[in-house]
């Protein structure tokens, strides 16, 4: 038995826009503001708190709604490869939107708690979806 399982969580949604547009709209989420922007409902709270925003040594904190509960979270950006976990593909007039999140899950969990893990994931799923569907429409309604 793994020790670990990762467990991919994707999203993908065609949007009438440009790459750039898309990059310059996620580069320009650095407060709370622009974080509630883009998902009024869940986002709280987004503040840098070391380096440059969007730089390699970056640290974030955010706070969002998932699966109905507050989760205070802390990123630091490690390496920055483009198309790695967001992956904006041009197609004619418009762009194919695709963002994915790996989760490591250990043993215990995997053994004990399967149900409560499935069902966060679905939750993490859900708020990716309406995401998309709230940059969508913030990009294409102008």
């Amino acid at each position: 038995m793994a020790f670990f399982e990762e467990r991919i969580v994707t999203d993908s949604i065609i949007i009438k826009t440009s790459p750039e547009k898309i990059f310059n709209f996620l580069t320009s989420i650095i407060d709370d503001d622009s974080y509630r922007a883009w998902h009024k409902d869940d986002h709280v709270s987004f503040r840098w708190l070391e380096e440059q925003p969007w730089t390699e040594g970056a640290v974030l904190y955010a706070e969002e709604y998932l699966h109905g509960k507050l989760h205070k979270l802390q990123f630091k950006i490690t390496k920055i490869t483009p198309n790695k976990k967001f992956i904006i593909e041009q197609k004619g007039e418009y762009c194919q939107f695709m963002a994915s999140g790996t989760y490591r899950v250990g043993w215990i969990g995997k053994t004990f708690f399967k149900k409560a893990i499935d069902n966060r994931l679905a939750s993490v799923k859900k708020h990716m979806k309406e995401e998309g569907e709230n940059l969508k429409q913030l990009l294409e309604e102008g």
